[in-house]
């Protein structure tokens, strides 16, 4: 597993620029999430790249500038906003004797925080671990391994050969594990797929007020906090809709710029919920400066996963931190698009139920059809 870091750790962050637009927002971000983990933030380096150094990722100089700001800030460690390899954080740590984790590394010690279920647990586990497997041979760098020497050769090399399949034999444990919960999970949706309820899944940016919207709507008490992933576990309830009856909604894990691989297949099973659905309610946090590319980059998940077809409803969350006002949009073809609302005061919340109960009738409606072509196909069968 991943060493957590101690809550109160005092953390270097670093933020490179290689030319992005947002780089003030994905530092506010990064913030964030060392924030999330328990972290305090005792410095920030920024540097201006034109692309990473293969070896260090920062270059000599702004690694001496990094261990200056460890040294006056009495950091226990440096986290870095960008993916580093292997032989970078070894070179890093070497450098700056201190620890060093990259962004997938911050985030999935977030994940373990925040993991309640057994599922979930098993999850990041398995994300853990095989982020892990890539940067084995680093916990055995005072054995020198791979350069060899006297009293250095043989027993080493099987240690880590050993540690491998260990790893490897845990990991597919993991995965049959998450399979077997898999096929349980499918047998509930199909049991309710089969109650023709209308199903629908809240995905959005973390921190966009999913949780909290989840729970204006079913006072079901999940767990909203103004922090990055509060909530990991899929949550779903039935909602009793005014002029449509019940119908089912579910409230899953937020999404996040450069969201590692390992996370999101790990997570597939609680993401097959959104899947599945009938329609995604897509929460927005209208007071960011960055909401546009927040959208992109859940976009870009549910196409990951297999749900970018899903029919969408944006829910312009937080407007009482702008000037807009409660309402609704439609497209060209009449179909509602976007909702105005703030999940907080409750304005708006109304307008959403209304969305809510047109797309059950809709559905509603399309089964009735559905049943009264079977009807006469089968009559014209009887008949004929």
């Amino acid at each position: 597993m991943i060493e957590r870091p101690a809550a109160g750790e005092r953390a270097v962050i670093v933020q490179l620029d290689f030319g992005q637009p947002d780089l003030e927002d994905q530092l506010e971000e990064v913030r964030l999430l060392a924030e999330s983990a328990g972290g305090i933030v005792a410095a920030e380096v920024r540097g201006r790249r034109h692309s990473p150094d293969p070896k260090t990722y920062a270059g000599k100089g702004k690694v001496d500038e990094i261990g200056a700001m460890v040294a006056a800030g009495e950091a226990d460690l440096v986290i870095f906003n960008h993916e580093l390899s292997p032989a970078q954080e070894r070179n890093l740590e070497r450098a700056l004797k201190c620890r060093v984790i990259d962004r997938t590394s911050l985030i999935l010690d977030i994940f373990a925080l925040r993991a309640a279920s057994a599922e979930g647990k098993l999850q990041v586990e398995l994300a853990q671990l095989e982020h892990l497997s890539t940067r084995l041979v680093r916990g055995w760098t005072h054995l020198e391994r791979q350069r060899g020497g006297i009293g250095l050769r043989g027993p080493g090399e099987t240690q880590l050969e050993t540690d491998r399949r260990l790893l490897g034999n845990r990991v597919k444990l993991l995965k049959e594990r998450l399979e077997k919960l898999s096929r349980q999970r499918g047998v509930q949706r199909k049991a309710r797929m089969r109650g023709d309820l209308l199903n629908v899944s809240l995905v959005g940016y973390t921190n966009a007020g999913k949780s909290t919207l989840f729970n204006a709507l079913t006072r079901a008490g999940v767990y909203a906090a103004n922090q990055l992933f509060a909530t990991l576990d899929t949550t779903s309830r039935k909602l009793w809709i005014e002029g449509a009856g019940n119908i089912v909604i579910s409230d899953t894990v937020g999404f996040i710029r450069e969201l590692p691989h390992s996370l999101v297949d790990a997570f597939h099973a609680t993401l097959e919920a959104a899947t599945d659905a009938d329609l995604l309610l897509h929460v927005v946090d209208s007071a960011s400066h960055a909401r546009d590319e927040q959208m992109a980059e859940v976009d870009k998940v549910l196409e990951e996963i297999g749900a970018r077809s899903v029919r969408q409803v944006v829910v312009w969350n937080k407007i009482d931190l702008t000037e807009a006002g409660p309402g609704v949009e439609r497209d060209e073809y009449g179909n509602i698009a976007r909702v105005r609302l703030s999940a907080r005061t409750g304005e708006g919340i109304e307008l959403l139920r209304e969305t809510l109960a047109e797309h059950a009738r809709a559905k509603a409606e399309l089964r009735q059809k559905a049943l009264d072509e079977a009807a006469s196909r089968a009559r014209d069968d009887y008949f004929n």
